[in-house]
């Protein structure tokens, strides 16, 4: 065998490769498999913008089991404050507008730490006490100061809202409710699960 021979050969080889490889792809991109019946299609999110920050939308449970009053018509409902298997607990819920003109999320909401408030707006201050226990837990943070919440909080038009976060330590397994504190907002008291 010459090697001009094994050269094309090996040409041959690759374009056969490359054009099963494409037509592989494009087969699985074109599926004709159909839904599901009784599942909708359409994404459960649908961001949206309004005002300056793009408020991401999405299904939202019944009822909070906490709502924190703000400043400039700002609410904090919380639909959950869960324990993980790691320690922490995990605080979620939607920051609102409820006011009629755009409200600018206060910079106190992350807290007056050094380390946190470099990074930029987020819900760095929020703390759970454990009034029983007669301990405060703080906003955890990553190994660079980053706070583990919602970040890059920086406005809300009226009537918008955004999902947030805040992870904290977990407190004994015997604390069954925490007072749930945010600057510049009411405190609530929510049950942990």
């Amino acid at each position: 065998m010459s090697v001009r021979y094994a050269k094309k050969v090996g040409r041959g080889a690759v374009a056969t490769t490359m054009a099963a490889g494409l037509l592989l792809g494009l087969t699985g991109c074109g599926s004709e498999e159909k839904p599901p019946q009784g599942k909708s299609t359409a994404p459960t999110t649908a961001p949206q913008k309004s005002g300056v920050n793009p408020q991401p939308q999405s299904e939202e449970p019944a009822e909070p089991i906490a709502v924190l009053k703000g400043q400039e018509g700002l609410e904090l409902s919380v639909f959950s404050a869960k324990r993980d298997l790691g320690g922490f607990v995990t605080v979620s819920g939607k920051l609102t507008n409820t006011a009629g003109d755009v409200a600018v999320i206060p910079a106190q909401l992350g807290g007056n730490e050094t380390e946190i408030i470099k990074h930029g707006n987020s819900l760095g201050g929020a703390t759970l006490v454990d009034s029983v226990g007669k301990k405060r837990y703080y906003v955890l943070r990553d190994t660079d100061g980053r706070p583990l919440t919602t970040t890059d909080l920086s406005s809300l038009a009226s009537g918008a809202w955004t999902n947030v976060f805040m992870q904290f330590p977990a407190p004994p397994a015997t604390t069954t409710e925490v007072s749930l504190q945010l600057p510049t907002f009411t405190p609530a008291t929510i049950k942990l699960s």
